[in-house]
């Protein structure tokens, strides 16, 4: 059995709750900051691509996007968590693994950072930002369940990294890096690969372009809640 200290702590790294020094606004402002980086290097590719073309592979977009999720994990998870996506978000506070008071900010940190990140892209690379945007190339039905399972996947790993302490977590960030370059080499073509509705929002503000966007906010949150929830069901 745990001391009163141990148990302390444990419960703090499991369910990300703040270090007693960490403000709120530090980690508001590392979900920004983290969501910044995460979309500018996710949809930056693409957009590279569109405006040199052939430029980029599939395994470029992958690959840029994953790093932006590796770095950004290393770099900010010790003291937001990381979250850098409303589904991560929503799935984790929904399973008490994150306070469900923290989830307005986060947030608002995430979608502020994605507007940021997406404007930035315009202004460097207009009028080609239109290869930013994820939008389906599949039927609707089809997309939608390629974003759900794709961010199910996901969300699953980074359960069973972040919250079972009896998971190797020294690769945290690699992994889940990891798994988001497998998910976009999959789903790429068809839907962009986004499972995350800021990565889908930002850059449809910046363009002004909305098509079928609904699928990119149900799907990645339904898909991140079913994800959570399968992990949380095999915890050991």
């Amino acid at each position: 059995m745990m001391c009163n200290g141990s148990e302390s702590m444990y419960n703090r790294y499991i369910r990300l709750l703040p270090d007693p020094g960490v403000s709120v606004l530090k980690m508001v402002t590392s979900e920004f900051i983290g969501t910044f980086i995460m979309i500018f290097g996710a949809a930056a590719t693409p957009i590279v691509d569109a405006k040199y073309p052939n430029s980029e592979t599939l395994i470029g977009k992958a690959g840029s996007a994953s790093i932006a999720v590796a770095v950004v994990i290393l770099s900010t998870g010790h003291i937001s968590g990381a979250h850098i996506n409303p589904a991560v978000t929503i799935a984790l506070s929904l399973f008490r693994h994150f306070p469900f008071v923290y989830v307005p900010l986060y947030i608002a940190a995430q979608l502020l950072g994605s507007i940021c990140a997406s404007f930035a892209l315009k202004f460097v690379f207009n009028p080609f930002h239109n290869g930013g945007l994820t939008v389906p190339t599949i039927s609707t039905g089809r997309a939608f369940f390629l974003e759900f399972l794709i961010t199910f996947i996901l969300l699953f790993v980074i359960t069973s990294l972040a919250f079972d302490i009896k998971a190797n977590r020294k690769l945290t960030g690699i992994a889940i890096g990891g798994t988001v370059f497998l998910n976009i080499l999959i789903a790429g073509p068809s839907t962009g690969g986004s499972m995350n509705p800021v990565r889908t929002l930002g850059p449809a503000i910046a363009k002004g372009n909305y098509e079928k966007i609904w699928i990119y906010f149900l799907a990645p949150v339904t898909g991140a809640i079913a994800g959570t929830g399968a992990y949380d069901f095999l915890k050991l």
